[in-house]
C-alpha cells in the first residue's frame, strides 16, 4: 500500500526533527519525508492540524493469549493497542501456559503477525513455569522470538536462582525483565500507610521495593548483566536506581500510567478499578516518579494493560483481581503528565517511543531497526494524533476485551486519528474533524 501524509507535524524524538512535511511510505517503508517526486500514493491522509509520531512503544501490555481468553484476546487487545497509536508492545511471560517453551512463543508471534496489527515482543519465562527453581533454555527461547526474560508477577525466592540467571543472561547478552518486589513484604493489596490502615487493608510496605532493589542491582554489579526494571512505584526506588545509573551499571527501568498519576486515596471507598500491582502509593512517590520520568531516570512510560473480565472485577476490594486497561489511555494519559510537569512534546514522546525502543535494543532485528523512528528506508510504524483534541474515557468505547480503568471519565487531550503498522493502515477514527 501507498501513503501519502500531508500537512502534518512530523516528531522523531530519535532524530530531533520536529517539522511540518509530508512522509510517503510504499512496501511498508518510509520512502521519503517531504517531497518524494514521482510517487503515485493509493491513500492520501490530511494530517493537517495532526502531530506524525513513531508509533508507540509499550513495554508492559498482557494480551491475555493463551489461557485467559475469557480476559482479552488477541484480536481485541491488538485491535485496542493501534487504537492508542500502540504499534509495538513487549508481552509478558505470564501467560497460561507460561512461555516457557519456544513452540508457545512461536505460536503467539505467529497468531500476532496474521493480524497485521500491532507487533508484539514476547518476553520468556526466567524460570520454568516462573516456579523459581530451573533456568528456562534461554538460547532457545531467543532464537523463537523472545526479546528478554522475566518473572512477570512472581518473585524469586531464591537469590541464588537469580544470581545464576544474571550470570545465564550476561554471559549470552540477554537482558532480565525484573519488577522489584521481595515475596514476602509484597503480599498485601495496597500500599502500607495511613489509609490502608484506616481502610483496613493489607499494606504492602516501600521497603518491598527497595530491598528487592538493593539485591538486584548488587548481583547486577557481580554479573554485570542488563536489566529491565519495571514499573517503579516508590520515591525511594527512583533514588535507588538514580544512584545506579550514576554509578553506570546498565539498568533501566519503566512507571506505569496508574502510578504517574494516582496516588492511595484514589482507591476511595473500595473501588476495585483501584486494585493495582504495583499498588498505588503516596503523593510525595507520585511526584517522584512524575520528576524521575521528567529528567531521564525512568525511561519509560508504561500502560501496563492488564485486562480483567466483569466477575474477577466486582468483588471486594481485596479479593478483586489486580489490572486495569491502559492501551487506549497511554498516549492521553503521557501527554496529560508533559502538560502539567511543562515537559515540551518532543521529550514527552520520546518516553512512549524512542526511549522504551532503546531499551529493547539489541533485541530488535534488522528489520525492526527503527523501531521508535521515523527514519527514511525504516518501518513506516507511525501515530498520527490530533493533540488538540479532548475527550472523555469511557469504558463503552473501548476496543479492548477488559474495560475497567479508574480513568473512568477523565477529560484527556490528544486523540489518535490513524494509525500506521508496518506501512499498512492499521487504524483510522470514526470520525474527522471537519
Amino acid at each position: 500500500m501507498k501513503i501519502l501524509i500531508k500537512n502534518g507535524r512530523v516528531i522523531d524524538p530519535a532524530s530531533g526533527l520536529d517539522k511540518v512535511t509530508d512522509v510517503a511510505i510504499a512496501a511498508g517503508r518510509i520512502l521519503a519525508l517531504g517531497e518524494a517526486p514521482g510517487f503515485t500514493p493509493s491513500r492520501v491522509i490530511d494530517a493537517a492540524g495532526c502531530v506524525v509520531a513513531p508509533g508507540l512503544v509499550d513495554l508492559s501490555a498482557r494480551l491475555r493469549e493463551p489461557g485467559h481468553e475469557h480476559e482479552g484476546m488477541l484480536e481485541s487487545e491488538l485491535a485496542a493497542a493501534v487504537a492508542g497509536g500502540v504499534t509495538s508492545l513487549v508481552c509478558p511471560p505470564d501467560t497460561d501456559p507460561v512461555l516457557d517453551e519456544p513452540g508457545l512463543v512461536e505460536m503467539l508471534r505467529f497468531r500476532a503477525e496474521k493480524m497485521h496489527q500491532a507487533r508484539v515482543f514476547p518476553l520468556g519465562a526466567l524460570t520454568r513455569n516462573l516456579q523459581g527453581e530451573v533456568l528456562t533454555e534461554m538460547v532457545e527461547l531467543t532464537e523463537a522470538g523472545c526479546v528478554g526474560f522475566g518473572q512477570a508477577e512472581v518473585p524469586l525466592a531464591s537469590t541464588q536462582v537469580l544470581q545464576r540467571a544474571l550470570q545465564y543472561a550476561a554471559t549470552f547478552g540477554y537482558s532480565a525483565w525484573l519488577r522489584p518486589q521481595e515475596m514476602h513484604l509484597g503480599r498485601g493489596v495496597a500500599a502500607s500507610g495511613p489509609l490502608a490502615t484506616r481502610l483496613g487493608l493489607s499494606g504492602v510496605p516501600v521497603a518491598a521495593e527497595t530491598i528487592a532493589l538493593h539485591t538486584i542491582l548488587e548481583l547486577v554489579r557481580a554479573t554485570g548483566a542488563r536489566v529491565h526494571l519495571c514499573r517503579l512505584s516508590s520515591a525511594a526506588g527512583v533514588a535507588l536506581v538514580r544512584a545506579a545509573k550514576a554509578e553506570g551499571l546498565p539498568v533501566s527501568c519503566d512507571v506505569s500510567i496508574n502510578s504517574l498519576h494516582l496516588i492511595d486515596h484514589d482507591i476511595g471507598y473500595f473501588d476495585s478499578r483501584a486494585r493495582l500491582d504495583p499498588p498505588l502509593r503516596q503523593q510525595r512517590d507520585r511526584d517522584a516518579l512524575r520528576q524521575g520520568l521528567a529528567d531521564g531516570t525512568i525511561d519509560a512510560l508504561v500502560s501496563d494493560h492488564t485486562p480483567v473480565d466483569e466477575d474477577a472485577k466486582t468483588l471486594p476490594f481485596a479479593e478483586a483481581e489486580p489490572g486495569a486497561t491502559g492501551l487506549e489511555l497511554l498516549l492521553g494519559l503521557g501527554l496529560k503528565w508533559a502538560e502539567d510537569a511543562g515537559v515540551p512534546l518532543p521529550r514527552a514522546l520520546a518516553t512512549v517511543t524512542a526511549h522504551p525502543a532503546r531499551v529493547l535494543g539489541a533485541a530488535l532485528g534488522t528489520l525492526q531497526a527503527s523501531v521508535g523512528q521515523v527514519v527514511v528506508g525504516g518501518v513506516a510504524d507511525l501515530c498520527i494524533f490530533d493533540p488538540a483534541a479532548e475527550w472523555a474515557v469511557d469504558p463503552s468505547q473501548l476496543r479492548s476485551q477488559g474495560r475497567h480503568t479508574p480513568f473512568e471519565g477523565h477529560a484527556l487531550r490528544g486523540r489518535v486519528r490513524w494509525t500506521v503498522a508496518a506501512g499498512q493502515l492499521a487504524y483510522e477514527a470514526r470520525t474527522q474533524p471537519a
